[in-house]
């Protein structure tokens, strides 16, 4: 894979991974990959020379998992609803938004396998129709979204910190902003309200657990 195209980069999701049911949402089908850290070691050995960052797409991580049961389990919080689902990978919440009734989903991420990914899923899904995918950077921005989603985006200082700013303005403005987290470093827990807990199935090759204790979380609005 020497030049990376949307054709290569499906093709190569398609021969590593395999489409099978989300273990939390089970309602869900992904294509995950079906050992860790072979596609792990594969992804990094033949695309180093261009630089692409490691599979977050192939997995199903456990914040994702917890935010997505939630929304499945409340879809009053999606019906009729414009959604971003920011740095989505798999894009397993903004499918979950749109099986519970939003009206238009944007799954957004920079990695270029991503967003192949992220279309993949959600055909496989039914729910094509609703759901986009972007690469754009939208840290910062204010996108046209009743209902914002991030899950497992706190896991380092610098990215955290800038992307929980983003967040909180959004909340401020009226937006509501959920977040599905299993207890990443650098979540603003002074920002947030929790809303859910599940025990989430992951696998050892990924977390430090078989079993991640994982939350589900509402930005505050603050108050005047």
């Amino acid at each position: 894979m020497s030049r990376l195209t949307p054709e290569s980069a499906e093709a190569f999701i398609r021969a590593h991974t395999a489409l099978r049911p989300v273990p939390h949402a089970p309602e869900i089908r992904l294509h995950v990959a079906d050992e860790a850290t072979e596609l792990w070691q594969k992804t990094e050995e033949e695309l180093e020379a261009i630089g692409l960052p490691p599979p977050f797409w192939a997995f199903a991580w456990a914040g994702g998992q917890a935010l997505a049961r939630y929304l499945l389990d409340n879809p009053d919080l999606c019906a009729g609803a414009r959604v971003l689902d920011f740095a989505s990978g798999s894009g397993l919440c903004a499918i979950a938004a749109a099986r519970a009734g939003a009206v238009q989903v944007l799954a957004s991420d920079l990695d270029p396998f991503a967003l192949p990914a992220i279309a993949l899923n959600a055909a496989a899904n039914g729910v094509a129709e609703r759901v986009s995918a972007s690469a754009e950077d939208l840290i910062g921005s204010r996108p046209e979204a009743d209902l914002v989603l991030a899950a497992d985006i706190f896991y380092e200082r610098d990215l955290a910190a800038r992307v929980a700013d983003w967040l909180a303005g959004l909340a401020a403005r009226g937006t509501r902003v959920l977040v599905g987290d299993p207890g990443r470093s650098y979540l603003p827990r002074e920002r947030l309200d929790r809303l859910a807990s599940y025990r989430v199935p992951v696998t050892r090759a990924l977390e430090d657990a078989e079993i991640k204790e994982s939350h589900v979380w509402r930005f505050r609005v603050a108050s005047s």
